[in-house]
């Protein structure tokens, strides 16, 4: 763990440049030096992951989306990662994926669409598990959210469905062409249902990790879930670090279906943090967790769990920051609009003051200009 951590330190502390540091809560407390503490004072520079890519200005989870987070300036994008029928791992914010591919405009397929319930909540659709990777290479994707992005609705039908292979492959291409050092967050979605089915994630991430050469404490991959059983047993299986995901309300869904009592809100006490670190390096909370909002939508005072996490040694990096009225607190909307975008500089301005050690954004030029404007 200790090994794991300082790798994952020295590579979040990557900046734009590519100039590399070794900072945060996690560094001093690991290393225990002067050196590393005046570091962890020092450090102004938040990790700038882009959320899925940039999916503010292209369909999330392609490889368009990447390639341009990292020519923003992004040192790391968000991979969410969902199983096919034959045992590849795709980049799907769901396994649900009508609205996020033209799946719906396939007769060939007209027969999949199935309702299946996926961590309590009933879904009807088509399931990147009941697909080969050759059937959804055939598909094409399409802006997930039209409403409030339809600019990116014009690139709709032109990309793929990608693989993790292939995110790893241009990170890799980008990373020597750009001159920096270029990395993933890969996050295991839906940990006990596919584990359920007899399809699990895990295995099939861990074996591209080590046939890429990137099970290592310095390479540049920080794997994401919001279940808990399965990062203990990838703490045991990988030397890359890991993230505890939490959200504001709910609970695990293995705590869930094992009948463990315990929720989300437990996870961020000052005891969850400290079992937290036991396994994970990192906490990703939503960013309601950090710096709550009040009945109308405002942003209030920050909440204690930055400072409850650097006490336990985890650093932070909440989700998810997007330019949108709709996603803004209320205070910081431009419009009635909900797709006109509003004052996300005010809104990072406050998280970056909370303390924060990175964060998921979904326009990454946007954050990394506010990180610069401090």
């Amino acid at each position: 763990m200790v090994r794991k951590r300082l790798a994952a330190l020295a590579l979040t502390g990557l900046a734009v440049l590519g100039v590399v540091t070794v900072s945060g809560p996690a560094a001093a407390k690991e290393k225990g030096s002067d050196a590393a503490a005046t570091a962890h004072r020092g450090h102004d520079e938040p990790v700038i992951v882009g959320h899925r890519g940039a999916p503010g200005y292209r369909p999330e989870h392609t490889l368009a989306s990447y390639e341009l987070a990292y020519r923003q300036g992004a040192n790391w994008v968000d991979v969410d990662l969902v199983p096919t029928k034959d045992g590849h791992l795709v980049a799907r914010h769901e396994n649900e994926i009508s609205g996020t591919t033209d799946v719906a405009e396939h007769p060939e397929f007209a027969d999949r669409k199935t309702t299946k319930v996926i961590d309590g909540t009933e879904f009807t659709g088509w399931f990147t598990e009941d697909f080969t990777l050759a059937e959804l290479k055939t598909l094409r994707a399409v802006e997930r959210i039209p409403q409030l992005r339809p600019h990116n609705t014009i690139y709709d039908g032109r990309f793929e469905v990608v693989t993790y292979q292939e995110v790893l492959d241009l990170t890799k291409r980008l990373g020597r062409e750009l001159r920096r050092t270029l990395g993933t967050y890969p996050e295991v979605k839906h940990s006990t249902y596919f584990t359920s089915i007899g399809n699990p994630v895990e295995p099939k991430l861990v074996r591209i990790l080590k046939r890429n050469g990137l099970n290592r404490h310095s390479a540049p991959v920080i794997i994401q879930s919001f279940e808990v059983t399965n990062l203990k047993e990838l703490d045991r299986q990988v030397r890359v670090p890991l993230v505890q995901l939490t959200l504001a309300n709910g609970a695990p869904q293995d705590f869930v279906a094992g009948g463990d009592p315990r929720t989300y809100a437990d996870l961020v006490t000052p005891e969850g943090l400290r079992e937290i670190a036991r396994y994970a390096d990192y906490l990703g909370p939503e960013k309601n967790q950090i710096i709550p909002r009040d009945a109308e939508g405002n942003l209030t005072s920050p909440s204690s769990l930055v400072r409850d996490a650097h006490a336990a040694g985890l650093e932070v990096v909440p989700f998810t920051f997007r330019n949108e009225n709709a996603f803004l607190p209320a205070n910081l909307r431009s419009s009635d609009d909900p797709a006109a975008w509003g004052d996300a500089f005010a809104e990072y301005e406050a998280f970056f003051a909370a303390g924060v050690d990175g964060l998921f954004a979904d326009q990454p030029d946007t954050a990394l200009e506010a990180r610069r404007g401090r």
